[in-house]
Protein backbone atom coordinates (compact mmCIF):
# COMPACT_ATOMS: atom_id res chain seq x y z
CA UNK A 1 0.00 0.00 0.00
CA UNK A 2 1.42 3.46 -0.82
CA UNK A 3 2.21 5.90 1.40
CA UNK A 4 -0.73 8.46 0.35
CA UNK A 5 -3.30 5.58 0.65
CA UNK A 6 -2.21 4.71 4.25
CA UNK A 7 -2.81 8.47 5.29
CA UNK A 8 -6.31 8.25 3.75
CA UNK A 9 -6.86 4.99 5.86
CA UNK A 10 -5.78 6.63 9.18
CA UNK A 11 -7.37 9.97 8.32
CA UNK A 12 -10.97 7.83 7.70
CA UNK A 13 -10.48 6.29 11.23
CA UNK A 14 -12.47 7.89 13.89
CA UNK A 15 -11.88 10.25 16.47
CA UNK A 16 -12.41 11.25 19.92
CA UNK A 17 -13.40 14.87 21.15
CA UNK A 18 -11.15 16.48 23.57
CA UNK A 19 -11.72 18.53 26.24
CA UNK A 20 -11.02 21.93 26.58
CA UNK A 21 -9.80 22.45 30.34
CA UNK A 22 -8.94 25.61 32.15
CA UNK A 23 -5.29 27.14 31.03
CA UNK A 24 -4.92 24.70 28.47
CA UNK A 25 -4.33 22.06 30.97
CA UNK A 26 -3.66 18.63 29.24
CA UNK A 27 -3.06 20.11 25.57
CA UNK A 28 0.17 19.22 24.93
CA UNK A 29 1.39 15.65 26.82
CA UNK A 30 2.54 15.51 30.29
CA UNK A 31 6.23 15.48 30.92
CA UNK A 32 7.67 14.84 34.60
CA UNK A 33 8.88 12.28 36.98
CA UNK A 34 7.08 9.40 38.89
CA UNK A 35 8.71 7.58 41.92
CA UNK A 36 7.00 3.95 41.46
CA UNK A 37 9.98 1.80 38.92
CA UNK A 38 12.79 3.19 41.90
CA UNK A 39 10.92 3.38 45.44
CA UNK A 40 7.58 1.31 44.82
CA UNK A 41 5.61 1.61 48.39
CA UNK A 42 8.87 3.16 49.90
CA UNK A 43 8.29 6.56 48.77
CA UNK A 44 8.59 9.62 50.70
CA UNK A 45 8.93 13.73 51.50
CA UNK A 46 12.43 13.57 51.37
CA UNK A 47 12.81 11.24 47.91
CA UNK A 48 9.82 13.37 46.33
CA UNK A 49 11.41 16.64 47.32
CA UNK A 50 15.04 15.03 46.36
CA UNK A 51 13.39 14.08 43.19
CA UNK A 52 12.42 17.65 41.83
CA UNK A 53 15.44 19.13 43.19
CA UNK A 54 17.43 16.98 41.07
CA UNK A 55 15.35 17.30 38.20
CA UNK A 56 16.49 21.42 38.67
CA UNK A 57 20.20 20.03 39.10
CA UNK A 58 20.15 17.72 35.81
CA UNK A 59 18.57 20.67 33.58
CA UNK A 60 15.48 18.77 33.37
CA UNK A 61 13.25 21.37 34.36
CA UNK A 62 14.33 23.97 32.05
CA UNK A 63 14.31 21.20 29.28
CA UNK A 64 9.92 20.86 29.92
CA UNK A 65 9.92 18.35 33.05
CA UNK A 66 7.29 19.63 35.21
CA UNK A 67 5.11 17.24 36.80
CA UNK A 68 6.71 15.39 40.07
CA UNK A 69 4.27 12.54 40.81
CA UNK A 70 4.06 9.83 43.59
CA UNK A 71 1.86 6.57 42.86
CA UNK A 72 0.66 4.13 45.17
CA UNK A 73 1.16 3.39 48.79
CA UNK A 74 0.91 7.23 50.11
CA UNK A 75 -1.68 6.42 52.34
CA UNK A 76 -2.18 4.44 55.57
CA UNK A 77 -3.25 1.45 54.49
CA UNK A 78 -6.45 0.50 57.67
CA UNK A 79 -8.65 2.41 55.88
CA UNK A 80 -10.33 6.09 56.02
CA UNK A 81 -11.22 8.85 58.70
CA UNK A 82 -13.91 7.24 60.24
CA UNK A 83 -14.97 11.49 60.70
CA UNK A 84 -14.17 12.99 57.52
CA UNK A 85 -14.26 9.84 54.76
CA UNK A 86 -11.08 11.06 53.55
CA UNK A 87 -8.05 8.83 52.84
CA UNK A 88 -5.17 9.63 55.38
CA UNK A 89 -1.87 10.52 54.37
CA UNK A 90 0.84 7.91 56.09
CA UNK A 91 2.59 10.06 59.02
CA UNK A 92 5.43 8.58 58.65
CA UNK A 93 6.27 8.76 55.49
CA UNK A 94 4.91 11.98 54.95
CA UNK A 95 5.22 13.83 58.25
CA UNK A 96 3.62 17.19 56.64
CA UNK A 97 0.92 15.66 55.11
CA UNK A 98 0.21 15.31 51.23
CA UNK A 99 0.01 19.27 51.35
CA UNK A 100 2.86 19.72 52.88
CA UNK A 101 5.17 17.68 50.22
CA UNK A 102 2.73 19.34 47.60
CA UNK A 103 3.79 22.84 48.95
CA UNK A 104 7.23 21.86 49.04
CA UNK A 105 7.33 20.51 45.31
CA UNK A 106 5.47 24.03 44.13
CA UNK A 107 8.13 26.10 45.73
CA UNK A 108 10.70 24.37 43.86
CA UNK A 109 8.64 25.36 40.63
CA UNK A 110 7.11 21.95 39.60
CA UNK A 111 3.43 20.92 39.47
CA UNK A 112 2.43 17.51 41.80
CA UNK A 113 1.06 14.28 41.04
CA UNK A 114 -0.98 11.97 43.15
CA UNK A 115 -2.47 8.77 42.82
CA UNK A 116 -5.76 6.34 43.40
CA UNK A 117 -7.79 4.22 41.19
CA UNK A 118 -11.01 3.36 39.84
CA UNK A 119 -11.76 0.32 42.81
CA UNK A 120 -12.40 -0.36 45.76
CA UNK A 121 -8.21 -0.77 47.02
CA UNK A 122 -5.59 0.60 44.77
CA UNK A 123 -3.38 -2.03 43.05
CA UNK A 124 -1.15 -2.28 46.19
CA UNK A 125 -4.18 -2.73 48.17
CA UNK A 126 -4.50 1.06 49.88
CA UNK A 127 -7.40 3.16 50.21
CA UNK A 128 -9.21 3.66 46.38
CA UNK A 129 -11.85 6.11 45.39
CA UNK A 130 -14.58 3.95 43.91
CA UNK A 131 -18.12 5.43 44.74
CA UNK A 132 -16.02 8.11 47.07
CA UNK A 133 -14.96 9.95 43.80
CA UNK A 134 -16.19 13.39 45.18
CA UNK A 135 -14.98 13.18 48.64
CA UNK A 136 -11.65 12.28 47.02
CA UNK A 137 -11.07 15.14 44.32
CA UNK A 138 -12.20 17.50 47.12
CA UNK A 139 -9.36 16.83 48.87
CA UNK A 140 -7.24 15.89 46.31
CA UNK A 141 -7.85 19.55 45.17
CA UNK A 142 -7.42 21.26 48.40
CA UNK A 143 -4.24 19.37 49.28
CA UNK A 144 -2.52 21.05 45.88
CA UNK A 145 -2.68 17.74 43.29
CA UNK A 146 -2.41 19.11 39.96
CA UNK A 147 -2.12 15.86 38.14
CA UNK A 148 -4.22 12.88 39.48
CA UNK A 149 -2.94 8.86 38.17
CA UNK A 150 -6.42 7.00 38.43
CA UNK A 151 -5.62 3.03 38.08
CA UNK A 152 -7.84 0.39 37.49
CA UNK A 153 -7.35 -2.57 40.50
CA UNK A 154 -9.49 -4.39 42.69
CA UNK A 155 -12.56 -3.77 40.30
CA UNK A 156 -16.18 -5.18 41.97
CA UNK A 157 -17.83 -7.77 39.92
CA UNK A 158 -21.02 -5.23 39.80
CA UNK A 159 -18.63 -2.48 38.33
CA UNK A 160 -16.73 -5.62 35.32
CA UNK A 161 -18.29 -4.82 32.17
CA UNK A 162 -20.68 -6.91 30.11
CA UNK A 163 -18.34 -7.77 27.54
CA UNK A 164 -15.12 -8.31 27.49
CA UNK A 165 -12.28 -5.79 24.95
CA UNK A 166 -10.00 -7.67 22.58
CA UNK A 167 -6.62 -6.73 23.76
CA UNK A 168 -3.50 -7.57 21.90
CA UNK A 169 -1.52 -6.48 24.84
CA UNK A 170 -0.98 -9.20 26.92
CA UNK A 171 1.30 -9.64 29.95
CA UNK A 172 2.02 -13.08 28.47
CA UNK A 173 5.00 -10.88 26.37
CA UNK A 174 5.70 -12.88 22.70
CA UNK A 175 2.69 -15.42 22.63
CA UNK A 176 0.90 -14.12 19.58
CA UNK A 177 0.85 -17.24 17.90
CA UNK A 178 -3.45 -17.26 18.13
CA UNK A 179 -3.86 -13.85 17.55
CA UNK A 180 -2.85 -12.96 14.26
CA UNK A 181 -2.74 -9.14 13.50
CA UNK A 182 -3.90 -8.09 16.45
CA UNK A 183 -7.31 -10.20 16.85
CA UNK A 184 -8.38 -12.07 19.50
CA UNK A 185 -10.48 -14.91 17.97
CA UNK A 186 -10.53 -17.46 21.13
CA UNK A 187 -11.84 -14.92 23.82
CA UNK A 188 -14.96 -15.76 24.91
CA UNK A 189 -18.18 -12.86 25.60
CA UNK A 190 -16.75 -9.99 22.99
CA UNK A 191 -18.83 -7.25 21.99
CA UNK A 192 -20.75 -7.02 19.32
CA UNK A 193 -19.05 -5.11 16.00
CA UNK A 194 -20.06 -1.18 16.84
CA UNK A 195 -20.24 -1.20 20.82
CA UNK A 196 -20.08 2.19 22.28
CA UNK A 197 -17.59 1.10 25.19
CA UNK A 198 -18.11 5.09 26.34
CA UNK A 199 -21.26 3.49 27.99
CA UNK A 200 -19.40 0.47 29.73
CA UNK A 201 -19.41 0.36 33.29
CA UNK A 202 -15.22 0.55 32.74
CA UNK A 203 -16.07 4.28 30.95
CA UNK A 204 -18.94 5.04 33.75
CA UNK A 205 -16.19 4.19 36.70
CA UNK A 206 -13.33 6.76 35.15
CA UNK A 207 -16.17 9.69 34.35
CA UNK A 208 -16.81 9.68 37.51
CA UNK A 209 -13.75 11.01 39.03
CA UNK A 210 -13.17 13.04 36.07
CA UNK A 211 -17.08 14.78 36.72
CA UNK A 212 -15.78 14.91 40.57
CA UNK A 213 -12.35 16.92 39.51
CA UNK A 214 -14.51 19.49 37.37
CA UNK A 215 -16.40 20.75 40.22
CA UNK A 216 -13.50 21.60 41.87
CA UNK A 217 -11.69 25.22 41.69
CA UNK A 218 -8.40 23.66 41.11
CA UNK A 219 -7.50 22.25 38.11
CA UNK A 220 -6.08 18.59 38.01
CA UNK A 221 -5.16 16.99 34.97
CA UNK A 222 -6.28 13.18 35.26
CA UNK A 223 -4.24 10.74 33.45
CA UNK A 224 -6.74 7.32 32.87
CA UNK A 225 -4.60 3.93 33.89
CA UNK A 226 -7.30 1.26 32.45
CA UNK A 227 -4.57 -0.94 30.80
CA UNK A 228 -5.93 -0.80 27.64
CA UNK A 229 -9.30 -2.60 28.47
CA UNK A 230 -12.94 -1.16 27.17
CA UNK A 231 -11.19 0.39 24.19
CA UNK A 232 -10.62 3.01 25.99
CA UNK A 233 -8.51 5.08 23.31
CA UNK A 234 -12.23 5.03 21.72
CA UNK A 235 -13.39 7.78 24.73
CA UNK A 236 -10.58 8.36 26.37
CA UNK A 237 -10.49 12.08 25.00
CA UNK A 238 -13.78 12.82 26.82
CA UNK A 239 -12.73 11.95 29.93
CA UNK A 240 -9.45 12.79 30.81
CA UNK A 241 -6.21 14.21 28.63
CA UNK A 242 -4.30 11.16 28.44
CA UNK A 243 -5.07 7.28 28.53
CA UNK A 244 -2.94 3.92 28.97
CA UNK A 245 -3.45 1.79 25.71
CA UNK A 246 -1.20 -0.81 27.65
CA UNK A 247 -0.55 -3.45 30.11
CA UNK A 248 2.62 -2.04 31.90
CA UNK A 249 6.22 -1.68 30.36
CA UNK A 250 9.18 -3.07 31.40
CA UNK A 251 12.74 -2.18 30.68
CA UNK A 252 13.17 -5.03 27.42
CA UNK A 253 13.18 -4.12 23.81
CA UNK A 254 10.65 -7.11 23.08
CA UNK A 255 8.14 -5.18 25.65
CA UNK A 256 8.77 -1.74 24.44
CA UNK A 257 8.46 -3.36 20.65
CA UNK A 258 5.12 -4.49 21.72
CA UNK A 259 4.03 -1.20 23.09
CA UNK A 260 5.14 0.72 19.74
CA UNK A 261 3.59 -2.07 17.57
CA UNK A 262 -0.54 -1.78 18.96
CA UNK A 263 -0.25 2.14 19.65
CA UNK A 264 0.86 2.30 15.86
CA UNK A 265 -2.67 1.07 15.29
CA UNK A 266 -4.71 3.71 17.68
CA UNK A 267 -2.80 7.00 16.66
CA UNK A 268 -6.03 8.65 14.79
CA UNK A 269 -7.01 9.08 18.67
CA UNK A 270 -4.02 11.55 19.75
CA UNK A 271 -4.42 15.33 19.24
CA UNK A 272 -4.16 18.47 21.20
CA UNK A 273 -5.56 17.50 24.88
CA UNK A 274 -5.84 13.79 24.13
CA UNK A 275 -3.15 11.82 24.09
CA UNK A 276 -2.44 7.77 23.65
CA UNK A 277 -0.24 6.87 27.24
CA UNK A 278 2.13 3.91 26.60
CA UNK A 279 3.58 4.04 30.11
CA UNK A 280 6.47 5.65 31.89
CA UNK A 281 9.66 5.94 30.13
CA UNK A 282 12.73 3.55 30.84
CA UNK A 283 15.47 5.21 29.85
CA UNK A 284 17.93 4.48 32.84
CA UNK A 285 16.17 1.22 33.85
CA UNK A 286 16.89 -2.50 32.87
CA UNK A 287 18.92 -4.31 29.78
CA UNK A 288 18.18 -1.68 27.35
CA UNK A 289 21.00 -0.80 25.06
CA UNK A 290 21.59 2.59 24.30
CA UNK A 291 20.34 2.25 20.81
CA UNK A 292 16.97 1.06 22.09
CA UNK A 293 16.95 3.80 24.70
CA UNK A 294 17.32 6.01 21.88
CA UNK A 295 14.45 4.27 19.93
CA UNK A 296 12.02 3.89 23.36
CA UNK A 297 12.12 7.63 23.61
CA UNK A 298 12.35 8.58 20.20
CA UNK A 299 8.96 6.89 19.49
CA UNK A 300 7.43 7.81 22.89
CA UNK A 301 8.04 11.64 21.60
CA UNK A 302 6.50 10.79 18.40
CA UNK A 303 4.03 9.19 19.32
CA UNK A 304 2.92 12.38 21.86
CA UNK A 305 2.93 10.10 24.79
CA UNK A 306 3.38 11.44 27.97
CA UNK A 307 6.91 11.53 29.26
CA UNK A 308 7.29 10.57 32.66
CA UNK A 309 10.49 9.66 33.80
CA UNK A 310 10.40 5.97 36.02
CA UNK A 311 14.22 5.97 36.54
CA UNK A 312 16.17 7.00 40.08
CA UNK A 313 16.97 10.34 38.72
CA UNK A 314 20.44 10.24 40.78
CA UNK A 315 21.65 7.07 38.93
CA UNK A 316 21.31 8.47 34.94
CA UNK A 317 24.26 9.01 32.96
CA UNK A 318 24.93 11.56 30.98
CA UNK A 319 24.22 9.80 27.85
CA UNK A 320 20.88 9.22 29.29
CA UNK A 321 20.14 12.71 30.76
CA UNK A 322 20.86 14.01 27.40
CA UNK A 323 18.55 11.66 25.66
CA UNK A 324 15.81 12.86 28.01
CA UNK A 325 16.75 16.60 27.23
CA UNK A 326 17.01 16.04 23.19
CA UNK A 327 15.51 19.57 21.85
CA UNK A 328 14.19 18.29 18.56
CA UNK A 329 11.73 15.27 19.80
CA UNK A 330 10.69 17.45 22.88
CA UNK A 331 9.94 20.15 21.03
CA UNK A 332 7.89 17.74 18.15
CA UNK A 333 6.27 16.48 22.00
CA UNK A 334 5.30 19.75 22.97
CA UNK A 335 4.71 21.68 19.24
CA UNK A 336 1.86 24.22 20.46
CA UNK A 337 1.29 24.56 16.70
CA UNK A 338 0.37 20.58 15.80
CA UNK A 339 -1.14 18.30 17.80
CA UNK A 340 -0.62 14.73 15.57
CA UNK A 341 1.91 12.23 16.46
CA UNK A 342 4.09 10.89 13.80
CA UNK A 343 2.76 8.04 11.49
CA UNK A 344 4.23 5.13 9.67
CA UNK A 345 4.10 5.64 6.22
CA UNK A 346 5.58 2.67 5.62
CA UNK A 347 5.97 -0.77 7.50
CA UNK A 348 9.51 -1.81 6.05
CA UNK A 349 10.84 -5.18 7.30
CA UNK A 350 7.21 -6.23 6.90
CA UNK A 351 3.84 -5.34 4.33
CA UNK A 352 2.42 -2.62 5.35
CA UNK A 353 -0.53 -2.69 8.04
CA UNK A 354 1.01 -6.18 9.70
CA UNK A 355 0.42 -6.13 13.57
CA UNK A 356 4.23 -7.38 14.18
CA UNK A 357 5.04 -7.23 18.03
CA UNK A 358 8.66 -8.21 17.54
CA UNK A 359 8.92 -5.93 14.07
CA UNK A 360 6.42 -2.00 14.79
CA UNK A 361 6.43 0.03 11.31
CA UNK A 362 10.13 1.07 10.78
CA UNK A 363 9.54 4.38 8.78
CA UNK A 364 7.46 7.45 10.46
CA UNK A 365 6.81 10.86 9.36
CA UNK A 366 5.07 13.68 11.57
CA UNK A 367 4.28 17.48 10.82
CA UNK A 368 6.04 20.19 13.26
CA UNK A 369 6.27 23.98 13.51
CA UNK A 370 9.97 23.39 11.85
CA UNK A 371 9.08 21.13 9.25
CA UNK A 372 8.49 17.66 9.43
CA UNK A 373 10.02 15.09 11.27
CA UNK A 374 11.15 11.95 9.90
CA UNK A 375 12.20 8.80 11.62
CA UNK A 376 13.81 5.24 10.68
CA UNK A 377 13.84 2.36 12.91
CA UNK A 378 15.89 -0.73 12.63
CA UNK A 379 13.81 -3.77 14.29
CA UNK A 380 16.00 -6.39 13.26
CA UNK A 381 18.48 -7.98 15.58
CA UNK A 382 21.51 -6.91 13.53
CA UNK A 383 23.37 -4.27 11.83
CA UNK A 384 21.10 -3.05 8.98
CA UNK A 385 21.09 0.23 6.48
CA UNK A 386 17.43 2.12 6.35
CA UNK A 387 17.50 4.97 3.56
CA UNK A 388 14.79 7.27 3.10
CA UNK A 389 14.36 9.24 -0.09
CA UNK A 390 11.92 12.73 0.01
CA UNK A 391 9.38 11.37 -2.61
CA UNK A 392 8.18 8.69 -0.45
CA UNK A 393 7.20 10.60 2.20
CA UNK A 394 3.92 12.28 3.09
CA UNK A 395 4.08 16.04 2.14
CA UNK A 396 7.42 16.03 1.01
CA UNK A 397 8.93 16.42 -2.56
CA UNK A 398 10.38 14.86 -4.78
CA UNK A 399 13.41 17.59 -4.55
CA UNK A 400 16.27 18.22 -2.12
CA UNK A 401 15.70 19.86 2.00
CA UNK A 402 18.00 21.11 4.82
CA UNK A 403 18.22 18.43 7.27
CA UNK A 404 19.42 18.16 10.95
CA UNK A 405 20.50 14.91 12.72
CA UNK A 406 17.67 14.59 15.53
CA UNK A 407 20.23 13.35 17.87
CA UNK A 408 23.41 15.58 17.44
CA UNK A 409 21.44 19.08 16.50
CA UNK A 410 24.19 19.14 13.66
CA UNK A 411 23.19 19.90 9.82
CA UNK A 412 23.42 17.51 7.26
CA UNK A 413 23.02 20.36 4.90
CA UNK A 414 21.11 20.02 1.62
CA UNK A 415 20.27 16.76 0.68
CA UNK A 416 18.06 14.78 -1.48
CA UNK A 417 18.26 11.34 0.52
CA UNK A 418 19.50 9.86 3.78
CA UNK A 419 20.93 6.45 4.14
CA UNK A 420 21.44 5.45 7.85
CA UNK A 421 23.82 2.22 8.73
CA UNK A 422 22.12 1.44 12.27
CA UNK A 423 22.84 -0.53 14.97
CA UNK A 424 20.10 -3.42 16.17
CA UNK A 425 16.64 -1.19 17.57
CA UNK A 426 18.32 1.68 16.60
CA UNK A 427 16.41 4.72 15.25
CA UNK A 428 17.56 8.04 13.18
CA UNK A 429 16.05 11.09 13.65
CA UNK A 430 15.86 13.46 10.92
CA UNK A 431 14.51 17.26 11.24
CA UNK A 432 13.51 17.60 7.39
CA UNK A 433 13.35 21.95 7.01
CA UNK A 434 13.29 24.02 3.61
CA UNK A 435 13.53 23.00 0.22
CA UNK A 436 17.31 24.37 -0.98
CA UNK A 437 18.97 24.17 -4.35
CA UNK A 438 22.37 23.09 -3.64
CA UNK A 439 21.92 19.61 -3.06
CA UNK A 440 24.80 16.88 -1.88
CA UNK A 441 22.55 14.62 -3.18
CA UNK A 442 22.88 11.16 -0.33
CA UNK A 443 24.58 11.66 2.91
CA UNK A 444 25.22 8.42 4.74
CA UNK A 445 25.28 8.57 8.79
CA UNK A 446 26.51 5.50 10.71
CA UNK A 447 26.21 4.27 14.30
CA UNK A 448 28.30 6.86 15.73
CA UNK A 449 26.09 9.82 13.90
CA UNK A 450 23.57 8.80 16.50
CA UNK A 451 25.58 10.01 19.86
Amino acid sequence: MVASNLLLLIGALPSALALVRKGDVGKLPALGWNGWNTYNCNISDERVVNAAKTLTKLGLKDAGYEYVNIDDCWSVKSGRDEKTDRIIPDPEKFPDGISGVADKVHKLGFKFGLYSSAGTQTCAEYPASLDKEDIDAETFAEWGVDYLKYDNCHVPSSYEDEYEYCEADTFNYGNYGNHPNGTCPDIKDLAPDNYDWSKSKTAGRFRAMAEALEKQDRVIMFSLCCHGHAAVHEWGAEVGASWRTENDIIPHWYRVAQILNDNSFKLNYIDFGAHNDMDMLEVGNGDLTDAETRSHFAFWAAAKSPLIIGADLESLSDKHVDILKNKVLLEFSQDGKHGGPAVPYKWGFNEDWTYDPKHPAEYWHGKTTKGRLVLMLNAQNQLETRKVSWKDVPGLKDTSYNVINGWTGKSLGCVSEVKAEMDSHDTAVLLVGDECSKSKGTVKLTSDDFE
